[in-house]
């Protein structure tokens, strides 16, 4: 068995983590930190948790967490980077479910995230845990950076079209909608039901911490310089993201976009490309690991039109997190993972 711990478990992606990992069948969840909740039965904390856990949160002790196999963080960005090297040293494998470890450019990093980075030598080590791009890289993979939400979706849907050179990189267009989730479990008045129900708003438009996380992992498949403009909303719902992503063909370029896109993903566990002129719900992927991707050529024009939906919560943060895993210590990729989605 995988002895696990979460650092970090009293936020959203701390609590899907927990339930995620307490039904895995090849782990065992040993430690759950938190400074604030030490002491508190998860239970108490998070009723749905009765029955299935006798487990307390725990502070972060370094001796705790080193005798487990693997480590995720569930934290706030600029707590990992601290932890790390002391984890990595004793032989731990850390999964990053923060932004410490994505940005290769230690520079860009503390350009968006507003101070220097603690541990600038491991960023060349991170792997970029987006599983369909980097899952011959994990076996041997001792530390991973876990996407955020918003990039998960628009990689997925971006990528087909850039490695087969279909698309003009400078032309990408992300308009994208994630629920109140996806801002963490904290007391901001924007995010109370009477501020954001039965309203719809853009942020972050001037610049977003995303931005530079997804024209990272663009461009590694991009045949110039990429181009996003990158616009998320904030939508009334908990759980889901959708993205609607726009990019124009090449000159010349009439492929069959379907094809494209069946051709890349076949086999993938948990991307799922409907049937042509389809439009995936959010609804259809709340729980589970699973993004849903439509592709459309408007009027047979120049421009191509991807849909992409996911559970912030679990493609976009802890599922992915346990896919990535499955593959460091040689399991199923889909172990834990079989779940099917909540309806209504």
């Amino acid at each position: 068995m995988i002895k696990a711990g979460i650092v970090g478990g009293t936020g959203y992606t701390g609590v899907e983590l927990v339930r995620l990992l307490l039904g895995h069948p090849g782990v065992e969840l040993v430690a759950v930190t938190s400074r604030g909740e030490a002491g508190t039965a998860l239970a108490d904390l998070f009723p749905n948790l009765r029955g299935c856990t006798d487990l307390k949160f725990s502070v972060p002790d370094a001796g705790t967490l080193a005798a487990c196999d693997v480590v995720f963080f569930a934290t706030p960005n600029a707590v990992a980077m601290t932890m790390a090297r002391e984890l990595l040293d004793g032989g731990t494998r850390i999964i990053d479910l923060s932004a410490d470890f994505r940005i290769r450019d230690p520079e860009v990093w503390t350009r968006w995230y507003g101070h220097p980075h603690a541990c600038p030598e491991l960023l060349d080590t991170a792997v970029y845990g987006l599983t369909e791009i980097v899952r011959g890289e994990l076996p041997a993979a001792r530390l991973v950076a876990n996407p955020g939400c918003y990039p998960t979706a628009v990689q997925l849907g971006f990528l087909p079209l850039l490695e087969a050179g279909l698309i003009d990189p400078s032309s990408l267009v992300a308009d994208t909608k994630s629920g109140v989730s996806g801002a963490g479990r904290q007391g901001r008045l924007d995010l109370q039901v009477c501020e954001a129900s039965e309203s719809v708003r853009a942020y972050g438009v001037p610049g977003h911490r995303h931005h530079p996380e997804i024209e990272q992992g663009l461009s590694r498949f991009a045949s110039a310089p990429v181009g996003l403009v990158f616009v998320p909303h904030l939508m009334p719902m908990v759980r889901g993201i959708h993205a609607t992503l726009y990019a124009d063909l090449v000159d010349g370029a009439d492929p069959d976009l379907q094809d494209v896109f069946e051709r890349r993903y076949a086999g993938e566990p948990f991307v799922d490309v409907l049937p042509s002129g389809s439009h995936p719900e959010t609804r259809s992927v709340r729980g589970i690991n699973t993004c849903r991707i439509a592709v459309h050529r408007p009027g047979d024009g120049g421009r191509v039109v991807v849909l992409a939906v996911i559970d912030n919560l679990v493609k976009g943060a802890a599922g992915q997190a346990l896919q990535n895993m499955n593959l460091m210590f040689g399991l199923d990729e889909s172990a834990g993972l079989g779940r099917i989605a909540v309806l209504p």
